[in-house]
């Protein structure tokens, strides 16, 4: 079928069960971003695949949200789908909820799976719909839909991160957990995020396409631990592992009625947003169960990187540098020889030297192999059916990551396939500008992503342009690509302390033209403290030299300048003695300083 047709159906089923609107979000029942196939319903239904969207369907509409990022692509993904786009945070868009109290009837019936909607999320919509006094009913109408072609619950094999790379055993972070939790005057808690459970239990799995997680809830109570997860993929080794750890193996489908049967009083610590609505409408049925709403509190602890995760870091960033720059000398030479390459071709090389170093996992996400206008869609993803052969001119942009035993990474370079036009290098030295600009800052204690974002916005709002998205993410370790609690955007309220890591990668990207984007990771570290009070600052740990044929040095500041000079001669000292004397030169050429 196509998007017409589900919509279609999936507005026959409503009609049938007696419900006016139904709601498809991103979403599995631990709110990941990243979803096992399964539950990719909102892109089965509407054909747009983005990582984020929200799908809403009344009895005669169909529209779904995206943000920013996605304008470009959802706008070419729903064309004849009579699904109208909603661009979030343009003038004149309704919000999911507005647009559903709207559309509804005075007290009409709005479906939900409860199992994969936030509790914070179907608060919001009974806010909404108070006036109209419509209800919410949980009911799942996706998999009547969506049958044959709906891939499995994934249930790949579970394996345990030894300490040596995770810095600390599941018994040594448990017993953090609680001192965490007691200091927020709570004494339960219910790790619903995968990350956070990973985190906790050193326990990984491939459940996710380039995401090592294993599907499974952890309830932690003052007297016990519970895993919940499929015990058939759990080999003995590593239940033994877990259970000497101080954690008990329960079927993952028992969730809710553990919660249900606890039989002693307890407060657990909720975060809303990551709270499935099935799960809390569980805790509220038990008498013994209070919630005090807070901060999910694994992600504040693994948001701050130990030493020996710090250490491994920088060995992962160091392999995944030599792969790029295997990658970049590859590219040169095809592209010299007149070689057909296209970026089918290019995401097919950068996963070949990624995977030919030492302890590598594969990929963290599906490489952005975009040339010329394709990279103004900042997740353009090229297929076979759709890929662009390079030419000797204009910019490929290369966004990739990769998954080691060490870590993870994440890095963004934009190449000149020829000589570059004065626009292009005018472009080039702007993103450079802003990515050097942020990199460079150093700030006071208690300064949250919000404030800190601005250094890297102001050499574009000097020019009336701006970039519709953050300048930085948090990197997960052996985990998500995208990891909280930090953040470089125009919302992230939580203050930066030495040992979090964040992305840089500002960007332009100017419609059906061209799409730059330079990213580094960064590690937050103290810089000094005076009487004023404790300084930090940002170390790049990703080293990979930046395209000099593309920068116009007349437009980058002596400071700038000179940043950019450290940090290739950083990128060369880290890289050459692991690498062959051939890929030397190229990098020393790659490296050499711009006076």
């Amino acid at each position: 079928m196509k998007a017409k047709e589900k919509i279609a159906a999936l507005q026959a089923l409503m009609k049938k069960e007696g419900i006016d609107g139904y709601l498809i979000p991103s979403s599995d029942p631990h709110m990941s971003e990243y979803l096992p196939d399964h539950y990719a319903a909102r892109s089965w239904f509407s054909g747009f695949n983005g990582s984020a969207g929200t799908l809403a369907v009344t009895s005669e509409k169909a529209a779904l949200w995206a943000d920013g990022r996605y304008f470009i692509q959802a706008e070419h993904q729903l064309e004849g789908s009579g699904i109208e786009l909603m661009k979030i945070g343009e003038p004149g868009v309704p919000t999911v909820e507005k647009w559903l109290a709207d559309e509804l009837p005075e007290k009409g019936t709005m479906g939900i799976d409860g199992v994969i909607t936030s509790t914070a999320f179907a608060e919001e919509l009974k806010k909404a719909f108070s006036e109209k006094e419509i209800s919410l009913k949980n009911a799942d109408l996706i998999a009547p839909i969506w049958t044959e072609e709906r891939p499995a619950a994934p249930a790949t094999k579970a394996w345990i991160l030894d300490a040596a790379y995770a810095g600390k055993t599941p018994s040594e972070k448990l017993a953090t957990l609680r001192e965490s939790l007691k200091e927020e005057g709570v004494n339960a808690y219910l790790a619903t995020k995968l990350e956070s459970s990973a985190w906790l239990l050193n326990l990984r799995a491939d459940d996710i396409l380039f995401t090592p997680f294993a599907l499974c809830f952890t309830l932690v109570l003052p007297d016990s631990a519970t895993v919940f997860i499929n015990k058939d993929r759990v080999p003995a080794d590593v239940q033994e592992y877990l259970e000497k750890e101080g954690f008990a193996i329960a079927p993952y489908e028992e969730t809710a009625a553990a919660l249900r049967s606890i039989k002693t009083p307890v407060t657990f610590i909720i975060e809303k947003t990551s709270l499935s609505y099935a799960l809390y409408q569980a805790m509220e049925e038990n008498t013994n169960i209070m919630v005090k709403e807070g901060k999910e509190p694994i992600v504040y602890l693994k948001g701050v990187k130990s030493e020996t995760e710090i250490k491994n870091l920088k060995i992962a960033h160091r392999k995944d540098g030599v792969a790029m720059v295997r990658f970049a000398i590859d590219l040169e030479g095809r592209m010299a020889r007149k070689e057909t390459v296209t970026e089918c071709d290019v995401d097919a090389m950068m996963r070949h030297y990624r995977l030919e170093q030492e302890a590598s996992l594969g990929e963290s996400f599906g490489t952005i192999a975009a040339y010329g206008p394709n990279a103004a869609m900042m997740h353009y993803h090229p297929t076979p059916e759709n890929c662009a052969t390079l030419k000797p001119e204009g910019f490929l942009l290369v966004d990739c990551g990769g998954h080691y035993m060490e870590g993870t990474t994440d890095i963004t370079r934009t190449y000149a396939l020829g000589e570059p036009t004065e626009e292009e290098k005018d472009y080039f030295t702007l993103v450079l500008r802003s990515h050097i600009d942020m990199a460079k800052v150093v700030f006071k204690e208690k300064m949250p992503g919000i404030a800190l974002d601005l250094a890297a916005r102001e050499p574009f709002w000097e020019r009336g342009l701006d970039y519709r998205c953050g300048t930085g993410h948090g990197v997960g370790f052996v985990g998500t690509v995208h990891e909280g609690p930090q953040a470089l955007n125009g919302r992230c309220q939580v203050p930066f302390v030495p040992g979090m890591t964040v992305t840089d990668e500002p960007g332009i990207y100017e419609t059906d033209k061209i799409g730059i984007r330079i990213e580094n990771e960064l590690l937050c570290k103290e810089a000094m403290e005076t009487e004023y009070g404790k300084f930090y600052c940002f170390e790049p740990i990703t080293y990979c030299p930046i395209d000099r044929k593309a920068i116009d040095p007349k437009k980058l500041s002596p400071a700038e300048l000179s940043w950019l000079n450290q940090y290739h001669s950083t990128v060369y000292e880290t890289l050459s003695p692991y690498l062959t004397n051939s890929e030397n030169e190229w990098l020393k050429k790659a490296c050499a300083p711009i006076a």
